[in-house]
């Protein structure tokens, strides 16, 4: 990012055997945690994440001292689940932290069990996070022979348990009551909204579920302040954010910079600009269930509100880069067959919605469209959004929606010649 900016979440990064606690102890590993429990409340850590404007790094940006607000203190032990079922296609930020600073998703996971006042805290893992899940494991056992969990944690008063609960490969599972759901045991399919997980959770208690980077954010507010924190990025878009940069770019991988880089600078600079000889046609800025945008966009920040206006969202920031031989019909055709197989069929639009979109999209593809079928798809969409229990018919139909917006001519070229437009190139 600009020479100025420091790296926060990732400054660990490279450090060998940065996922050992000794080392983590070495570069400032938990003094957040001992500084809370020798110097505030569980009201006043909420308090001041409240104040850093600290938003949720998963995808919908609500602010998280606001969320920890909304549990209810009713007498029910209360539970904190750490989203770690990092499956939105272009996003492999929250596997990053987990590899290579494990201690500091652990000491998140703890100063937010604090603030809730939960005794158990849950770190709800995808299943095919096998090396992610060796690291966090070494990293909790350390963690708990050197008085960080369990009973009266470095003799604070403080008790939290943190265990580790693989999930099966369910993209589904990444929205919180579906994971709830499978972190009790059942299938994991959603929930019925409301009640809503703050007031009825797991086992059905009041419960914050928080991502992993969003709780990676935490340690550094609690030693630097909510002041330092709000001075990096801007007004209600604050703190550092991880930028997943994939598909035609020279350098692909995560890049650390505040709230609000422009697309522009994380494509050209960080991640070295597209291929030799080609030019950007479309970018995806914040994973697959985002609406795609253009060159056009390319100086909009990289932040919740800025994507709001220009169309999009931040999401996961999994941002994916397509140069001029990307046919937009492919790209729907192929995150429709993801969206497809990973419907969990609780519900008819999406699991018979689905199935439908990628028909048409592969016939489209394939030079057998047949008239109507642009029209078809816009119908079949508009019969999925926003007709679901959960938001994955909402993303599941944005690759057809966006795409059509904004290449609609695409789609029509292969109405007409019966071809993909980018045929031949390279």
């Amino acid at each position: 990012m600009t020479s100025a900016f420091e790296p926060v979440l990732t400054w660990n990064a490279g450090v060998p055997d940065a996922q050992r606690i000794e080392v983590s102890l070495s570069r400032g590993g938990y003094q957040g945690l001992a500084k809370v429990l020798a110097e505030q409340t569980p009201a006043e850590l909420i308090e001041l994440v409240k104040r850093s404007e600290l938003r949720g790094r998963g995808g919908a940006g609500f602010p998280t001292g606001a969320k920890w607000g909304f549990l209810p203190k009713d007498g029910r032990p209360h539970y904190l689940i750490c989203n770690a079922d990092e499956s939105e296609p272009g996003t492999f930020k929250d596997r990053f932290l987990m590899e290579t600073d494990p201690h500091l998703v652990i000491e998140g996971c703890l100063l937010a069990a604090y603030a809730i006042e939960a005794p158990v805290c849950y770190i709800y893992i995808r299943g095919e996070f096998l090396e992610q899940t060796r690291v966090l494991e070494r990293a909790l056992a350390e963690a708990r022979e050197h008085g960080y969990l369990g009973k009266n944690i470095r003799g604070s008063g403080f008790d939290c348990e943190v265990y580790l609960h693989r999930g099966a490969g369910a993209y589904e599972c990444g929205e919180e009551t579906a994971l709830l759901e499978s972190l009790e045991g059942k299938r994991g399919l959603p929930r019925v909204k409301p009640p809503f997980p703050a007031s009825v959770g797991l086992f059905g208690c009041p419960t914050a579920i928080n991502n992993v980077e969003t709780l990676a954010n935490l340690p550094c507010i609690v030693t630097r302040g909510a002041d330092w924190y709000r001075s990096i990025g801007k007004e209600k878009n604050t703190g550092p954010k991880l930028y997943c940069l994939s598909g035609h770019v020279r350098r692909p991988g995560v890049y650390e910079g505040p709230l609000g880089v422009p697309l522009r600078e994380l494509i050209f600079e960080h991640a070295g600009g597209l291929r030799e000889g080609h030019r950007l046609k479309a970018v995806i800025p914040g994973g697959s269930s985002v609406p795609v945008l253009t060159e056009e966009h390319l100086d909009t920040p990289m932040d919740f509100d800025s994507l709001l206006r220009a169309g999009s969202m931040l999401g996961s920031a999994g941002v994916i880069v397509m140069d001029e031989t990307t046919c937009m019909v492919w790209t729907a055709a192929k995150l429709m067959q993801f969206y497809r197989h990973e419907s969990c069929g609780k519900c008819t639009p999406c699991r018979e919605g689905t199935d439908w979109l990628l028909q048409i999209l592969e016939r489209l593809e394939h030079g057998q469209g047949r008239a109507g079928d642009i029209d078809l798809l816009a119908d079949v969409c508009d019969n999925i959004g926003g007709k679901t229990l959960c938001p994955f018919g909402d993303g599941a139909v944005v690759p057809v929606t966006s795409t059509l917006a904004r290449f609609g001519e695409e789609y029509e070229f292969h109405m007409r010649e019966k071809r993909c437009p980018t045929s031949g190139t390279d």
